[in-house]
């Protein structure tokens, strides 16, 4: 078993803005977390034999129990062609054999509803105030620490306690992979929100521009010089994504043996051969549509730990969006912890 970081210790990881004393920290693109679904939601057809076996192999290898029983049928759900949900992790501390698991600094719930054509990208706050399932006597923690608490099971029941919407599967990306799908796909068109310039590149507000990997891994990195700060760089990481997906018509690159054996090594899912499969055949058309969203926090120092807390009344209007996007009913939000009013 490995050893529990302290709580302080996973708090205080990443939570505190450059003070000008030393190098700023860099942060590997969290965007790549959301190759797997460019991968499956986009493309031209079914799969060949080759293609097949290629496919089985990575899956094979990137497949990894979640460890909990879900909220619902998941099998059904994709038998049944209904919207589903996906909890996109991202993390960049070393490889995912580590001793150490890390903290996950980008959350991302997806959700893919083939009868409206529309993806969902619903970006979460890594600092926000919660009570992680099972560790809340800790509370309160980040989201992002759910991760280093329990894995992927523990972050999924920690979300859908938090808000009160399923988590059907789960995608655990590290970095290495962002660049390696832009270059396959053959770069992509972005029109920058904000200009700036990052790690040797220069973005200039509404100028579209041709991206290769390192450029747009730079463009979706920068935080510390963005006004809206980590908001900002989920923003740009979101609109990368939506990149990523439109080009449909380089899919086939994407499921090549050589690139595909690469992206395996970085990433981890429950979602097995038989589930992906399911998803390219039947979800291709929700990226007829993607929309972009997140939730807002404000920013309070809590015990002496930099925190963004998510109201009740803007969690209500996350999990609105997230249910009704997975066709379900209108429900009350979730609670930060077990004994709130």
């Amino acid at each position: 078993m490995e050893d529990m970081p302290s709580r302080s210790e996973m708090h205080n990881e990443g939570s505190q803005k450059n003070n000008g004393k030393g190098p700023k920290k860099r942060h590997p693109v969290r965007t790549t977390i959301l190759v797997i679904i460019a991968v499956l939601l986009v493309g031209t057809g079914a799969f060949a034999a080759r293609t097949f076996y290629n496919a089985k192999k990575a899956a094979d290898t990137v497949f990894k129990s979640s460890g909990i029983s879900k909220s619902r049928d998941t099998s059904a759900v994709l038998s049944g062609k209904k919207p589903f949900s996906i909890l996109l992790l991202g993390t960049d501390t070393g490889a995912l054999g580590r001793d150490y698991k890390g903290r996950t600094d980008t959350v991302i719930l997806a959700t893919i509803n083939p009868q409206t054509k529309t993806t969902t990208l619903m970006s979460l706050p890594r600092d926000a105030e919660v009570a992680v399932t099972g560790f809340e006597q800790d509370f309160p923690s980040k989201l992002n620490a759910a991760y280093a608490y329990g894995s992927a099971g523990t972050t999924i029941k920690t979300v859908q306690s938090w808000l009160n919407v399923p988590v059907d599967y789960y995608a655990l990306i590290n970095m290495g992979g962002m660049k390696k799908v832009v270059d396959e796909i053959g770069g992509v068109d972005i029109t920058p929100i904000r200009t700036f310039t990052y790690e040797g590149y220069t973005f200039t507000k509404g100028q579209k521009t041709h991206m290769a990997g390192a450029k747009a891994l730079a463009y979706s990195r920068m935080r510390y010089d963005d006004p809206l700060g980590d908001y900002g760089r989920q923003q740009r990481q979101r609109q990368l994504i939506t990149a990523i997906i439109s080009e449909s018509s380089s899919a086939s690159n994407l499921l090549k043996q050589d690139f595909m054996s690469s992206i395996a090594k970085q990433t981890r899912t429950d979602l097995t051969l038989g589930n992906l499969t399911s998803i390219f055949t039947n979800y291709r058309v929700a990226t007829k549509n993607v929309v972009s969203d997140h939730a807002q926090g404000t920013g309070k120092m809590i015990d002496g730990q930099s925190f963004e807390v998510v109201s009740q009344s803007e969690k209500q209007r996350v999990t609105n969006v997230l249910r009704s996007s997975l066709d379900l009913k209108a429900a009350t939000t979730g609670k930060k912890y077990a004994n709130q009013n």
